[in-house]
């Protein structure tokens, strides 16, 4: 787990810092306004496919992950399956996407924009191909591959968006998000076809010792169905959840009726999920680890996975919630400029309830793993919920700062909902001792942060001395052991050896 959390990771890292790399350039090079018609486009797109498309891949990979090691059989069946139902329905959404495209652009005020959302139509498609593989080599616990892939990603589309955009203007970084997919979906699959197909179907031949390789291929057929309706409540599960963490802005905007306040707390709460970027990874090889350790039935046996997942949270989590919440004026000054600092209140509160969301949405995958989809999803409709009340009320008396506290209350309290449910399903929770010394580490980097001097470019160096500090007392604690830096050497050692 350890190994697949630092590779993806750092995969990760690399795809979000492309995303900052291509709005910086474009934002400068494209102006205001063809940059915010881009924003518009390319958001509005790539938000079907996260949301819509990514229903059958994640079943697909989930019921993969059960059978990998023993049923090659049964994984061509679901990837069959999966791909038939991933047309259809993808097929299904790009034809609507595109005959909507004048309706979307006269609701938006500008008819300029269909041909733009007819252009970004193509988006979905190769979207939804590339990351349909990268589904399924998750599936497979492939994440050497899925993280090669992702970082290719993220080459080419720093290559192809700014390239041609730079030809071709606004139309030409469209064009960029359409090629860029397309051409790692062509690796995914030549990858396929040339290594794990093959390697498959030989496995396939070992089993079925004597009887042809169509028949064993037809001789069970993965119920599509199975995947159906797992998809649909992974879906239902992504809406609530980004409506949970964007509801907030929505709301900062139609109650407080400013455009610099809301682009105030957009700068905040973009900066403030950094850590949630960074933990994203972690969801990747949650679900299928968990779904093939309680493939069986025994989601118990699913705890131990859970347990060290949650420890490396806390352990990493913790520093950089604190020392983020802490230097929220600099980090905003710096990365913004200081128009911004007046989000930095916000921002101190949210980033706590930023760490909360970011354990709630790994537990999420985890959950979804186990095939216990619809508690993922209630809960996550609960905090949309609870979040809209919440927010109605404390941005009325506390403006964006009560935004981000309703953000906050929220996302602690279905954190705690989600901990109740893996505890009493996987018996998975952080050990007491564990959380008391993590907990005294956290408060020591507040203290030595308000004694230490900052500034514009120092409070950085602070931070890496600080959490320096954090990894020695914790060591002495014993809250990180000696095995597990033995185990982080040897982890690299094996990669330089790949």
């Amino acid at each position: 787990m350890a190994k697949s959390a630092l590779w993806v990771t750092i995969s990760e890292i690399i795809f979000n810092l492309s995303g900052f790399i291509i709005h910086a350039v474009l934002g400068r090079f494209l102006g205001p306004s063809d940059y915010g018609r881009y924003g518009i486009v390319i958001t509005l797109t790539t938000m079907i496919i996260i949301l819509i498309g990514n229903g059958i891949p994640t079943a697909m990979a989930k019921y993969i992950s059960e059978v990998f090691e023993t049923s090659p059989r049964t994984v061509l069946s679901i990837k069959k399956q999966a791909i038939r139902l991933q047309i259809l329905i993808i097929g299904v959404i790009t034809l609507l996407f595109y005959l909507s495209a004048p309706l979307i652009a006269r609701l938006l005020n500008d008819a300029t924009l269909t041909p733009l959302f007819r252009l970004s139509t193509l988006i979905i498609p190769a979207f939804a191909a590339a990351s349909f593989y990268f589904s399924y080599y998750t599936g497979l616990h492939k994440f050497n591959t899925q993280a090669t892939l992702k970082t290719l990603r993220s080459i080419f589309r720093i290559i192809l968006v700014i390239g041609l955009a730079f030809l071709f203007q606004l139309k030409g970084a469209i064009i960029g998000y359409i090629i860029s997919p397309a051409i790692i979906f062509l690796i995914a699959i030549g990858i396929d076809k040339f290594k794990i197909d093959k390697e498959l179907k030989l496995k396939m031949l070992a089993e079925e010792s004597g009887r042809s390789l169509d028949c064993a291929r037809d001789d069970k057929s993965f119920p599509w169905r199975k995947l159906f309706n797992y998809a649909w409540q992974v879906v239902i599960f992504f809406l609530a959840y980004e409506l949970l963490i964007s509801i907030d802005l929505y709301m900062v905007k139609a109650l407080l009726k400013s455009d610099s306040l809301t682009g105030i707390y957009n700068a905040a709460l973009t900066v403030g999920r950094i850590p949630y970027y960074i933990f994203y990874a972690m969801t990747i090889f949650m679900l299928p680890m968990v779904s093939k350790a309680s493939a069986n039935g025994n989601f118990k046996s699913a705890g131990p996975i859970i347990t060290q997942a949650l420890r490396m949270m806390l352990i990493l989590l913790v520093p950089m919630i604190v020392l983020m919440s802490f230097y929220s004026a600099e980090t905003l000054s710096l990365l913004y400029g200081k128009k911004y600092i007046d989000g930095a209140a916000a921002m101190s509160i949210l980033e706590y309830g930023v760490g909360f969301l970011t354990i709630f949405y790994v537990l999420s995958f985890a959950l979804n793993g186990a095939g216990k989809t619809k508690i993922a999803m209630w809960i996550s409709t609960i905090g949309v919920i609870a979040n809209t009340i919440l927010n109605y009320f404390f941005i009325l008396h506390f403006g964006i700062i009560g935004s981000a506290l309703a953000t906050t209350i929220t996302s602690f309290l279905i954190m705690l909902i989600a901990l109740y449910y893996t505890k009493r399903d996987f018996d998975a929770s952080i050990n007491f001792m564990e959380f008391l010394k993590v907990a005294f580490g956290g408060i020591l980097c507040f203290v030595i942060a308000l004694i230490l001097p900052t500034g514009r470019w120092l409070f950085l160096v602070d931070s890496l001395f600080i959490t320096a500090i954090y990894l020695v007392v914790l060591y002495l604690l014993k809250g990180i052991t000696k095995k597990d830096l033995e185990y982080f050497q040897d982890l690299l050692k094996s990669r330089k050896k790949e």
